[in-house]
């Protein structure tokens, strides 16, 4: 059964964390959230969350107007993959644009240049600078000013299924190496997958290509290392996990794919994040949550390295209702809601004070998270990030599947990285 509270103390508790709610004149003349009583109107919130976290998200972003009655919230789940596009196309023509956006925090530079986003109000700046991880406040702020405020952080982590490795006999593996010799006990011993490798999404390319000690961008001598030495014997390390039997993959619909065959049984690892806990919880192999592990993403030849993520919220810089827009962002990234998400959906929270609640202490799942986000790789966070994913998505896949050699997939990523940062080595 999933962990929750009763509806009435969980309202109880949410319009506890509205009070919070407020700030000051919002700088360069847009107004911020006004006193308690006299907000009003419609905001709409375009959510990313998944299926197994949207319920929860919509009954905390309603519950806002427990505070803020004459406040109706306009709650829109927007499937992720749609989300970027789509708020673009929203923004650029103004039509029935969202007052609220949960953007991924590789969009945030890239809205924030075009002028889609309002600046958050001073006040506001200045707890995210005070009260949240700095590696999460950094993800909302672009040329200086702060346009986000972070919601939530994540990074990448090996899920295995505990009673598969026991009965091959074998621990967690620690790197790349280890896991294809687990893998082939498992397979052994059970005809099951070791690894289900998501080959249709470029951020599972990540982990790979840092643990080969590359990145993507080096955005200080603004150079394209994608192609490099690394980034080759990245893609040739995907490629391998899937040649020497060790991972099974598909280059369509990875997500579901990937979670049914981990939920199923028929893979006993995959990497992922916090956001997938929830879900391989409903799945038959995790009846009892005891089952799911949680290690570090396995180290490649050089490294261990998994990227940081997360989502922030921001405003609609052509909101027509700016103040109530801000008063919903300071009450959805309020410590009191990071803690229900935490303790509902195993989500780890961006407010340092947080982590001291018991009900973030006692989530198993974000005790181990904590630790590896403190680690994890930053992304250059500069306005041309999120597009250089879906170029990477196909090479990736070309790669993963064999329909490209690992040489090149990457130079192929190189080429259209170029394009995309003009003048760019």
């Amino acid at each position: 059964m999933r962990r929750g509270i009763a509806a009435t103390a969980l309202v109880a508790a949410l319009a506890l964390a509205a009070t919070a709610c407020g700030g000051d004149t919002k700088d360069g003349g847009s107004s911020g959230a006004k006193a308690d009583g006299e907000l009003s109107g419609t905001v709409t919130w375009w959510d990313t969350s998944n299926d197994a976290e949207k319920a929860s998200f919509q009954k905390i972003a309603e519950a806002f107007t427990a505070k803020h009655p004459k406040v109706t919230v306009k709650y829109v789940n927007v499937p992720y993959g749609d989300a970027q596009n789509k708020v673009k196309n929203a923004f650029s023509s103004g039509s029935e644009a969202p007052d609220v956006i949960r953007a991924d925090v590789g969009w945030v530079a890239d809205f924030a240049s075009l002028g889609y986003l309002s600046e958050v109000p001073a006040e506001t700046a200045k707890k995210v600078d005070a009260e949240f991880l700095p590696q999460a406040a950094a993800s909302g702020k672009y040329e200086g000013k702060t346009y986000a405020v972070p919601q939530v952080i994540d990074t990448m982590g090996l899920f295995y299924n505990k009673k598969m490795l026991a009965d091959a006999g074998v621990q967690p593996p620690k790197t790349l190496e280890e896991l294809k010799t687990a893998a082939a006990a498992i397979k052994a011993k059970t005809g099951k997958a070791g690894l289900y490798l998501r080959g249709d999404d470029s951020y599972w390319f990540l982990p790979l290509i840092y643990g080969e000690g590359g990145d993507l961008v080096d955005a200080r001598t603004k150079t394209v290392t994608v192609d490099n030495a690394a980034g080759v014997k990245a893609f040739k390390a995907a490629r391998d996990l899937v040649t020497s039997g060790a991972a099974i993959t598909n280059a369509t619909d990875g997500w579901t794919n990937m979670q049914t065959a981990f939920k199923t049984g028929e893979a006993a690892m995959m990497i992922n994040g916090p956001w997938a806990v929830a879900d391989s919880y409903a799945g038959d192999q995790f009846k009892d949550k005891a089952n799911l592990g949680i290690a570090a993403v396995p180290a490649g030849s050089v490294k261990a390295g998994a990227p940081q993520g997360g989502h922030d919220l921001a405003v609609y810089a052509g909101s027509k209702n700016i103040a109530a827009a801000n008063a919903f962002v300071d009450y959805m990234t309020s410590q009191e809601v990071q803690v229900q998400s935490a303790k509902e959906l195993s989500l780890l929270p961006t407010r340092t004070a947080a982590y001291e609640q018991a009900d973030v202490k006692s989530n198993e799942m974000v005790t181990f998270f904590k630790p590896a986000v403190d680690k994890a790789v930053e992304r250059a966070w500069i306005p041309e990030n999120g597009s250089l994913f879906e170029p990477l998505k196909v090479e990736y896949t070309k790669a993963v599947t064999g329909a490209s050699s690992p040489e090149d997939a990457a130079k192929a990523a190189g080429v259209e990285f170029r394009k995309i940062l003009k003048g760019w080595k």
